[in-house]
């Protein structure tokens, strides 16, 4: 995994907007209904490719496909695996239910069509990973793309969920308990996790129940419990791990990408020695907007483990101001002075732009403006750092 040397790199957290035929096509199939499949696929494809090239004019020097082959960040699992069926009916974010004025003003955003995360399928029988076929085209196809352009990324990455956000938005009607459940998620995504490593990507697991699920499925529990559920997902992942090196995988852990007032967020305090325990070699942090913009300082009071890079976020991926250079070279020189080492620091986004198809708080053409504005501020911050 690339370090910093001499600059700072850029990157993001995954999820980039999805042209509105292509997500039209996706909310159908959510639906249980037809889509031609030969457009499909080309909608597809071209729609990587927009977006690998505007990566690369953007200045993103570590890149990745944006998600575009897939419906969501995590629901796309029930199409590559066994198991799944039904419908959950996922708890509300506890600071939307405590704030019902805002829910009511942003209503219509609510309603809007997209794939639903808070119905997802459940469990309903074993979880077994049984089709390769998408993992393989998806991993051919996006570095097929990438060879094609005539620049190239630094290094490039593929996301994949955690075995604890889908053992928690993906409720269980089948197994004894949660332990078990999460545990054979676990041994089915280690199929998608090595072949991704295998294939010459960073794996990048997203992992919101690490964060989220504070004010979601345990908002109503001692934090005590939470910690050690945060512990369980934690092991399940090193053992999804096991045959692949640290250095070949960066965990990205968010509050949830919503915009909403988040004052019940757990602090990044309480859960970061915990994250220490994952086997990755790289952090993926929110870390720019006005909630947890203030917790570089976590990193003075636990120390980052010397063998870890920090993807700090200096985009905030859920309000259409474009972030000032000044800004985000700010954000990037508080971060290496916390950690107190500039080439393991990263410049990244909070969260992904469009993690569910339909779904995107950013008009797309302020997507690209914050990407141009995230490489003017590493730049900015590398000259004062490297000089």
């Amino acid at each position: 995994m690339l370090r910093s040397e001499g600059r700072i790199l850029t990157t993001h957290s995954g999820s980039l907007p999805r042209p509105a035929p292509l997500t039209a096509m996706f909310i159908k199939k959510s639906r249980g209904e037809a889509v031609e499949e030969a457009a499909f696929n080309a909608a597809i494809e071209e729609s990587t490719q927009r977006v690998v090239r505007l990566q690369l004019e953007a200045g993103i020097d570590i890149g990745n496909n944006g998600e575009q082959a897939r419906e969501s960040f995590f629901t796309y699992v029930q199409h590559r695996m066994s198991g799944f069926g039904g419908r959950s009916e996922r708890p509300l974010m506890r600071d939307l239910v405590e704030y019902p004025s805002f829910t009511a003003m942003r209503r219509a955003d609510f309603a809007r069509e997209m794939v639903d995360l808070m119905h997802s399928p459940k469990a309903v029988g074993e979880v077994q990973y049984q089709n390769r076929a998408a993992l393989e085209a998806e991993c051919a196809s996006t570095l097929k793309i990438a060879r094609e352009q005539p620049r190239r990324f630094a290094e490039m990455f593929m996301t994949a969920p955690s075995a604890g956000i889908i053992a928690s938005a993906m409720l269980n009607d089948h197994y004894p308990d949660y332990e078990h459940y999460v545990s054979a998620v676990g041994e089915a995504l280690r199929v998608e996790y090595e072949y991704i490593v295998a294939q010459g990507f960073i794996l990048q697991l997203d992992c919101p129940d690490l964060a989220m699920e504070r004010h979601t499925s345990y908002a109503d529990r001692p934090l005590d419990e939470f910690l050690k559920y945060v512990e369980l997902n934690i092991a399940t992942t090193n053992r999804a791990l096991t045959r692949i090196a640290a250095d070949r995988v960066r965990m990205h852990v968010c509050w949830g990408n919503y915009e909403a007032p988040h004052d019940l967020d757990v602090p990044l305090d309480a859960i970061l020695p915990l994250l220490y325990e994952a086997r990755v070699g790289a952090l993926v942090l929110e870390a720019a907007n006005p909630r947890h913009q203030h917790e570089y300082r976590c990193f003075k009071r636990a120390r980052l483990p010397h063998n870890v890079s920090l993807v700090t976020g200096v985009i905030d991926t859920k309000t259409n101001y474009v972030e000032h250079p000044e800004v985000i070279a700010d954000r990037l020189e508080r971060a290496a002075d916390a950690i107190g080492d500039p080439t393991r620091v990263l410049a990244g986004t909070d969260c992904g732009f469009e993690t569910t198809a339909g779904l995107g708080e950013v008009a797309e053409e302020v997507v690209w403006a914050k990407m141009r504005a995230m490489r003017d501020g590493a730049d900015l911050a590398s000259r004062r750092l490297f000089s």
